[in-house]
């Protein structure tokens, strides 16, 4: 005779140590799944970070409570959100730590929290959420997160276990992904669904799981109260680790750039392979490094050999630490005194930390595409500056919600946020920055300034795609004007000519190349000189930037 069904006691009320428990598992499951999150970005650039910068803000927020036995839910939740508010990174990271700044609120000074004080604090989340972005737009984490608060809401009046209401959340959160396409056209043609609402859900799937006690799903971990430091634990999805960066020229005769292209692209992943019948650039990832090396040797003379380990780099990135760059990047360079305002910029590149300082930044923060500093590393510069005056340049476009949100996350000092979206933007303000000027005012006029500059960009395709009207396929080089794909090319030299044309550069004077570190001086310069004869009317200069990812930022004024 079978044994009866178990049916589980309802969960009414939830407390300190259960809620751990829960958050333990949203951190575990999304650990899991934040690389799918990262390969759900829309754009062909090497931005695709949603997953890893939540992943780093979560983590952030577990090592607050890692060691917290605390029965109260509010004092968790305060220490939680505190630690996400510091660990934020990026457009998602700094969206959901302002979930979690409003469910915190709800939750403070209660014991436990029934369905009815949950529904109250994830509507103050969504609230929350929807400040923070300036002009919100639906098809994204804000309607995903709307949308299952809705669910909540309507839930916890038709039952109190909330086993079934977080079921419900989850079931409505699956719904409200799948139908971000139909609310944002670019998710559509691109066939896929919103990234930041996706790795909400798997946050919501782990306490789930967790609550339903389904560890085994989760991997080899121990959600008991006193299981230690969950994120010390915790392993990459893929077993064999992330491999090896491999980069390489290969020189020879009668090279066949096709044949190339299709036997390195079968080793491994993030393929790039461009070049001519005599000498071809190689980019791979693969866990075989000697393979890709074996085979150009087979063909030619390889020079420039790059071989850089990604699982150690990945363990050091997730883990919080400083990349290799950082003992070159940050530190105050820039003499301030107490009462002048003082600059602290967010730079991709050691060329351009040089750049920066030489125009007055105090203090340079390492970060940009696929590295964005989080709020607490924005907050401890901030700290460290001899003066209760500073603006921020984030740089980039992921990382301004970041530096709002740590601006106003500093009450001692006046902290000020010029919304430069590039490295250009940046130097731009720059020149009109004045040390001694009123916060106010120098912000509003290095605002006014950074929109003088055009910004180009040139960086290899991450996956292939229609839109807006351009072609692109994986591995090809594209070209980008203040953000907006424009060009695909095979070909490095025709694609920066025709960039430049399509930024009107014979209506501007000066144009300004930042090459990155795949790029050397003497290609630089090469480059240069080609464009000086295109375009003989206007200046060019070129400076070694030492920014990842981007072959060229250009500047055009």
């Amino acid at each position: 005779m079978d044994a009866p069904t178990k049916i589980p006691t309802p969960v009414t009320t939830c407390d300190g140590l259960l809620f751990k428990r829960l958050l333990a598992g949203a951190l575990a499951w999304l650990e899991q799944n934040y690389k799918r999150v990262d390969q759900l970005n829309v754009f062909p650039v090497p931005d695709g970070d949603t997953g890893t910068n939540m992943l780093l803000t979560v983590r952030n927020a577990y090592k607050e409570i890692v060691s917290n036995d605390q029965p109260e839910i509010g004092k968790i939740s305060v220490r939680f959100a505190h630690g996400a508010l510091r660990g934020s990174r990026g457009n998602s990271g700094t969206i959901l730590s302002e979930m979690l700044r409003g469910f915190a609120h709800e939750l403070s000074g209660h014991a436990t929290a029934d369905g009815a004080l949950f529904a109250r604090a994830w509507a103050e989340a969504v609230r929350l959420a929807y400040g923070v972005v300036q002009n919100p737009t639906e098809g994204t984490i804000l309607t995903v997160a709307r949308e299952i608060g809705e669910e909540v809401e309507i839930a916890v009046k038709e039952t109190s276990d909330l086993r079934e209401v977080l079921q419900r959340a989850v079931t409505r959160g699956r719904q409200s992904v799948a139908h971000t396409p139909e609310l944002l056209p670019i998710l559509k043609k691109a066939r896929v669904v919103d990234s930041g609402g996706q790795g909400l859900l798997y946050l919501l799937e782990g306490m789930l799981r967790a609550a339903q006690s389904e560890s085994s799903a989760l991997g080899d971990f121990d959600f008991g109260i006193d299981s230690g430091d969950l994120g010390e634990t915790l392993k990459s999805a893929d077993p064999l680790g992330y491999g090896y960066d491999v980069q390489f020229v290969l020189l020879g005769d009668h090279l066949d750039i096709a044949a190339v292209r299709a036997t390195i692209g079968a080793m491994g992943d993030s393929m790039v392979v461009v070049g001519d019948d005599t000498l071809i650039k190689v980019h791979i990832h693969v866990h075989d490094p000697g393979e890709p090396l074996s085979y150009g040797v087979s063909l030619g003379a390889i020079e420039d050999v790059v071989v850089e380990n990604m699982q150690a780099q990945s363990v050091g990135y997730i883990a919080g630490r400083a990349d290799e760059a950082a003992p070159t990047m940050g530190g105050t360079v820039v003499p301030v005194n107490p009462g002048e305002i003082a600059v602290i910029a967010v730079v991709p590149g050691e060329g351009l930390r040089r750049v920066f300082n030489g125009l007055g930044v105090a203090e340079v923060i390492s970060g940009g595409q696929s590295m964005n500093p989080s709020g607490g590393e924005l907050i401890d510069a901030i700290a460290r500056l001899d003066t209760d005056k500073v603006i921020l340049l984030p740089n980039n476009k992921n990382i301004i919600l970041t530096a709002e949100q740590a601006a106003k996350g500093v009450t001692d000092k006046t902290v000020l946020v010029v919304p430069t979206r590039s490295v250009p933007q940046g130097i731009a303000a720059m020149l009109s920055f004045n040390a001694e000027g009123e916060p106010e005012a120098v912000q509003e006029a290095m605002s006014a300034a950074r929109l003088g500059v055009i910004t180009g960009e040139v960086t290899r395709a991450t996956r292939s795609i229609q839109i807006d009207g351009v072609d692109v396929q994986e591995g090809q080089i594209i070209g980008l004007i203040d953000g907006v794909l424009t060009l695909s090319d095979d070909h490095l030299t025709a694609l920066v000519k025709n960039l430049l044309w399509r930024m009107a550069v014979t209506d501007h004077e000066l144009i300004t190349l930042y090459y990155g570190n795949e790029v050397s001086a003497e290609e630089a310069e090469m480059l240069t000189e080609s464009l000086r004869e295109t375009y003989p009317a206007q200046e060019f200069e070129f400076f070694q930037g030492g920014q990842p990812h981007y072959f060229y930022i250009l500047s055009v004024e």
